[in-house]
């Protein structure tokens, strides 16, 4: 009881908390001489520390991990913020303004640094493809994902082809491979071309063939980011770590390193917790949604973590539902 109290009363005055100031606030109904013999007991434990002499105590990131784990009520999001997320998503025209928009609500919502992975296409499945004849030899293949990734590549087709065969092929392959995984698609289109002949047969091998390429050659994950401005506010916390928290956001594979291995359970990483060497003094916040993507905050280790995991898992929730109410 009183390791939350110091927790609460730290991240919302960012000052050293007192046995004085928490007999007086938390409503804990005993006295600051007991306040101060249970965090002598904490302190010996490893849970507060006292970071000038004569000043309260403020919690570790072995308390702050305490804190969490016990964690028994995460804030619930107004019926207000509720609505606000909902109608910003909705308000989306593809899956890149989904993105866009739900790291910035994220970070908004939670006055932090947003991290979202774009849907993965190793999970993906297909919903649907189009030929498109551009002249009598070159089409474009479009290949749509059913999380809203639209692959497309130009083909130059070794001999002409007309509307009608064109269009029979097309059939053929949404019929085969439509809610197939894109790893199944080169077993799913195998022999098809056989039941072509000639020139017709030469193209739709070279279209094929193509559509697998598009398949098994999945572009490099992508994650974005948002509220770096937000730090601002912890400069207290984060002065000597700022600019390299700042130059590993740049990097795509920190940010993926960040998300990986993230399933639909809230996860708190906190200080050392934390692989990356320039997010030491950091906390990170993440959930996984719709099992195909990933989103998290990170901040200061200072943070109030139940509106922030209340927070996380709300938009996650969100966006995996609208991405899959979609398809």
């Amino acid at each position: 009881e009183i390791l939350r109290a110091i927790v609460d009363e730290y991240v919302s005055t960012e000052e050293p908390v007192g046995s004085k100031t928490l007999a007086a606030r938390s409503g804990l109904g005993v006295s600051p001489a007991t306040i101060r013999n249970e965090m002598a007991v904490l302190e010996d434990a490893g849970l507060i520390t006292q970071p000038h002499t004569s000043a309260g105590r403020i919690p570790t990131n072995k308390g702050y991990r305490v804190f969490v784990d016990q964690l028994a009520d995460v804030k619930p999001l107004s019926s207000a913020e509720r609505r606000a997320i909902e109608t910003f998503l909705d308000g989306a025209t593809d899956l890149d303004d989904v993105i866009s928009r739900t790291v910035r609500l994220l970070a908004q919502v939670t006055k932090q640094v947003a991290v979202v992975q774009y849907p993965s296409l190793i999970k993906a499945k297909v919903r649907h493809i189009e030929l498109v004849l551009l002249n009598n030899s070159r089409v474009m293949v479009v290949l749509i994902t059913d999380t809203g990734r639209v692959e497309q590549r130009m083909v130059e087709l070794p001999f002409n082809v007309s509307d009608a065969s064109l269009s029979d092929l097309h059939k053929k392959l949404n019929s085969k491979i439509s809610k197939q995984t894109l790893s199944n698609i080169a077993g799913t289109l195998d022999g098809i071309s056989d039941s072509y002949t000639g020139e017709d047969k030469s193209n739709v091998i070279v279209l094929i063939s193509t559509l697998i390429e598009m398949a098994i050659e999945h572009p490099e994950e992508k994650v974005v980011f948002a509220g770096t401005s937000n730090l601002a506010r912890a400069s207290q916390d984060l002065s000597s770590s700022m600019q390299s928290i700042l130059e590993a956001l740049e990097e795509q594979v920190v940010l993926l390193r960040l998300l990986s291995g993230t399933d639909s359970s809230v996860r708190v990483k906190i200080g050392d917790e934390q692989s990356e060497k320039s997010f030491k003094k950091t906390s990170l916040v993440t959930v996984g949604y719709a099992n195909i993507g990933a989103l998290g905050i990170l901040g200061p280790t200072r943070m109030d973590y139940a509106a922030s995991i209340s927070a996380v898992n709300a938009v996650a929730n969100y966006v995996g539902r609208f991405l899959t109410e979609s398809k």
